[in-house]
């Protein structure tokens, strides 16, 4: 046979390497938006789009279904469910993953048509032998376009894409499951070539997964050498790929800034948020959308904490309201036109009024039922502060406060036993006892043997809490004397900044981190000079309050570079894009603990290195369904603790 769609086949379509432009200059929503409109743009006319289970949440991340039916998509069709409808008048697209499942869908599809034309674009590199198959199963010669699309994860931030993997357990310890291994090395193949990236890969020393990850890419960027074959700097790309268990603290915080805080109390899944068990909304609120790019308040605003936000909501409900008094004014023709040609964004911002609103109370409630202010500066504490007389009495009290959930106190114990584990006085077992008596679980507590074996001090490699030495300890003094702390709610720093600024001044040791250095096509590190285009994976998880200090970072970059043109130096920017398995809240961290079986790494240790707007708020909020005086009550104390200008305006 060999033919497909009536010509003859010589391998999926590639793209031709790409002109010289750096490799990170465009946000990642960017990239994917790019590709899915070429997409589009290879087939006029009236069509439907297939999609599975992963594409369908891949494609609305960046597209609004209005922006898809622009593209002349008439349907959306699903892999697994398809309909059963004959309709050769459109032309089927396919997004899809290329995995052997999807390909019998298609070949089956393709065997009794129901669409006059197919088009497939695949989100990854198609292995050995599928082309073949679906040539095998195009008797009817229908299979007009086979292409490549690098678009096989989830562009979350401009600085932040992740995979969607809600456990990585599989790979934890003896365990070893081939398609999990599978999904997290094409995933990273797919983000490399969608930034058109040949990196130098580097990858934690004392993690042997992320050692199997890091060769793998490599031999994929070997045996795919033409499709790698982009132009290289001075300083090459870096792909460095970490492990979670180096840091197991800032996944079990609580958050204060807005993207993370709604993630970890209410959580975040492709964008949407789900709100139907808040009682009292109004139906369109029970799924709100959270878009950088269909929502200016909340682009501005995912990074301030929770009491600044406070402010801006404030002040986006007196937007709002002064708009709602001058629309009220419709006398003359001129105006009712005017109020026409303006409503449809008067409906949005009534809209985003709402979203805000509601998720601004259904926080508040939160914080207020679980007692989160309290439970959250003696977390700050634990990661913060090495004062372990202070940390058994804070965490006794909090174990025994009846108002504290069961797995607050949970949480507590964890950062205690991180932190404390080679203390010889630490409490850890007598805290054991009071958890159980206080209603936490005995199959719970095995998350804190667990959490020390797979992320305990014998695990880790870095200087979590810098207390390892003398300069580390009397450098995090100095720090914290001269900048001080401006909230102690988000005083904690990740582990991550110390990765990156070693990267920054070339200094991350080889010894932790060494370079993969068995293949030719890779490219030769320059260790004088730092790279600008950094990609750092994260198996395991990240969390959005590390994807926040990575945009923050980048910011700094760019602002440094922009105020050192004409000067001494002109080394440009470092751009770094966050990538992980997943991204995490303390719930999907713990349940990924709970599921590990054995130790998270078999090395070594490593050698040793060389006042009216409170009516204003309660009145939107009551409009949307919420108790005013509740929510007024809930937001004033969290204004005043997190934010001084907050506290003044409320």
């Amino acid at each position: 046979r060999g033919r497909l769609g009536g010509r003859r086949h010589r391998g999926p379509a590639r793209p031709a390497p790409p002109p010289p432009v750096p490799a990170m200059d465009k946000a990642s929503g960017d990239i994917m938006r790019e590709y899915i409109s070429r997409m589009f743009g290879l087939v006029p006319g009236m069509k439907v789009l297939v999609l599975d289970e992963d594409t369908v949440g891949t494609i609305s991340m960046v597209y609004t279904q209005s922006q898809i039916l622009q593209q002349e998509v008439f349907l959306i069709d699903t892999l697994r469910a398809p309909q059963e409808d004959q309709m050769a008048h459109l032309k089927a697209v396919y997004f899809v993953r290329p995995t052997h499942d999807n390909l019998r869908a298609i070949c089956a599809a393709i065997r009794q048509p129901k669409y006059g034309e197919y088009h497939l674009f695949f989100t990854n590199i198609l292995r050995e032998g599928m082309v073949h198959q679906l040539a095998e199963a195009d008797e009817h010669e229908i299979v007009h376009k086979v292409h490549e699309v690098y678009a096989d994860y989830y562009a979350v931030n401009p600085e932040l894409v992740t995979l969607n993997t809600p456990s990585v357990a599989g790979l934890r310890g003896t365990s070893f499951d081939q398609l999990l291994f599978d999904r997290v090395h094409q995933g990273l193949t797919s983000i490399l070539l969608s930034l058109k990236a040949r990196p130098c890969i580097r990858y934690q020393y004392n993690s042997e997964v992320t050692e199997q990850i890091a060769q793998k890419v490599a031999a994929t960027i070997e045996q795919e050498a033409e499709l790698f074959a982009f132009r290289q700097k001075d300083v090459p790309p870096l792909l460095l790929v970490v492990d979670r268990s180096e840091d197991a603290v800032t996944p079990l915080l609580n958050q204060w800034t807005y993207q993370a805080m709604v993630h970890e109390l209410i959580g975040i899944h492709n964008n949407r948020v789900d709100l139907k068990d808040v009682p009292g909304l109004r139906p369109e609120l029970k799924e709100i959308v959270l878009s950088q790019d269909s929502d200016a308040f909340y682009r501005d605003n995912m990074f301030l904490n929770f009491g600044d936000l406070g402010a801006n909501v404030k002040a986006l409900v007196d937007s709002y309201q002064a708009r709602t008094q001058t629309s009220r004014k419709v006398d003359s023709i001129e105006e009712m036109q005017a109020f026409v040609e303006n409503y449809p964004e008067f409906r949005k911002m009534s809209g985003n009024v709402s979203k805000h609103v509601a998720l601004m109370s259904e926080l508040s409630r939160i914080v207020d039922e679980r007692r989160l202010m309290e439970v959250s500066q003696i977390e700050q504490e634990l990661a913060c502060t090495e004062d372990h007389a202070s940390a058994v009495q804070e965490v006794e009290s909090l174990i025994g406060n009846p108002g504290v959930r069961p797995e607050d106190k949970l949480r507590l114990v964890l950062l205690y036993a991180l932190r404390y584990e080679n203390n010889e006085a630490n409490r850890l077992h007598a805290f054991l006892d009071q958890l159980q008596a206080h209603g936490v679980s005995s199959e719970r507590l095995k998350l804190i043997p667990a959490l020390l074996e797979q992320c305990g001090s014998a695990r880790r490699q870095g200087d979590l809490f810098s207390n390892k030495s003398f300069f580390a300890v009397a450098k995090k003094s100095l720090q914290r004397g001269i900048k001080g702390v401006q909230n102690v709610y988000t005083q904690h720093t990740p582990f991550l900044a110390q990765t990156l600024e070693g990267l920054l001044k070339s200094k991350l040791p080889e010894s932790h981190y060494p370079f993969v250095t068995s293949y030719g096509h890779l490219p030769q590190p320059n260790r004088n000079r730092p790279p600008q285009d950094v990609i750092i994976f994260m198996f395991g998880g990240v969390t959005y309050e590390e994807a926040r200090y990575v945009a923050q970072f980048n910011q700094q970059q760019a602002a440094a570079a922009a105020s050192a043109v004409g000067g001494s130096s002109s080394a440009p920017p470092m751009r770094v894009l966050l990538a992980g398995t997943s991204v995490l809240d303390s719930k999907s961290f713990l349940a990924d603990v709970a599921g590990g079986k054995g130790v998270a790494s078999t090395r070594r240790d490593p050698p040793p290195a060389a006042s009216s707007s409170v009516a204003s708020v309660a009145s939107v909020a009551a409009a949307a369904g919420f108790n005013p005086k509740q929510l007024v009550q809930s937001i004033g104390p969290l204004a005043s603790a997190l934010g001084t200008s907050t506290s003044k305006s409320l």
